[in-house]
């Protein structure tokens, strides 16, 4: 069973053209708390839906009729939540956060709410829901802790240029695919954008393979749509270093995306 809400405080966008984002809500803000307080406390991914909204807002001040917008669906499948949905439409409003509708379906179900409403990237910090929501082709990100130390002013995407445009047979070739698409619109939103001072920024890091991969990585994104604004070859280096220092909110994979 899935359950729809349409929030009116907010402008719904043209659904030919927005980009649907979908987030668990147990990810946007924390379970439990006072029953007696109305607002719910910050979640690991509230810094992601600011730079989101942020990115909207800087596309409408250049342009008031652009239709290319994100547009955000909170999902819960949490029980606990799910009896506080009032609570946590309330909570959104309080925070000032764009959220366009409002699903709440069982964990059985949470896979129909997604593909009713042709979601394109799906974020949760559960490791099930996210291979669930891949293998049905929908491109998903899973979230940690890191994403709480992430800028709010600037949506900084990763790509891993090592997977997301191989030319070989891929084990999910419907989660490249979906990857690959929701990078190009991205890339659409980023062209919208000068060179500096833009909301939304794209980094590319190689794990293998020297200057020549890095390169042509580049000249395939670019192919692509998506215009790189920093690139990093790690020549087989760890990972975790750059990820700390460039602090990236999700990373662009084949398949199941993490910051891990």
């Amino acid at each position: 069973m899935v359950s729809t809400i349409q929030n009116t405080d907010v402008k719904q966008k043209d659904a030919d053209r927005a980009v649907l984002v979908a987030v668990t809500s147990r990810a946007v803000f924390e379970s439990g708390g006072d029953d007696g307080d109305d607002v719910c406390g910050e979640g690991v991914a509230f810094p992601l839906l600011q730079a989101l909204q942020k990115v909207n807002e800087r596309l409408l001040k250049e342009n008031p009729a652009e239709s290319l917008l994100f547009d955000v669906v909170l999902i819960t499948t949490d029980s606990q939540q799910q009896q506080q949905s009032s609570r946590i439409i309330s909570s959104t409003r309080h925070y000032g956060l764009e959220v366009s509708r409002f699903c709440f379906s069982s964990q059985e179900d949470f896979i129909e709410s997604l593909l009713i409403n042709n979601m394109q990237l799906f974020l949760t910090t559960d490791g099930n829901e996210a291979r669930r929501a891949s293998q049905e082709g929908v491109f998903s990100a899973l979230l940690d802790q890191q994403i709480a130390f992430c800028p709010s002013e600037q949506l900084r995407v990763m790509i891993c240029g090592d997977t997301v445009f191989r030319s070989d047979a891929s084990p999910m070739p419907v989660s490249r695919q979906a990857a690959q698409g929701f990078s190009a619109q991205l890339g659409e939103m980023r062209q919208r954008f000068g060179m500096s001072d833009s909301p939304l920024s794209f980094i590319l890091v190689m794990s293998r393979g020297g200057r020549e991969s890095c390169g042509e990585a580049l000249l395939k994104l670019r192919s692509h749509g998506v215009s790189v604004d920093e690139a990093y070859c790690l020549a087989g280096g760890p990972r975790s270093p750059i990820l700390s220092l460039l602090r990236p909110h999700f990373l662009l994979s084949n398949g199941i995306s993490g910051l891990e």
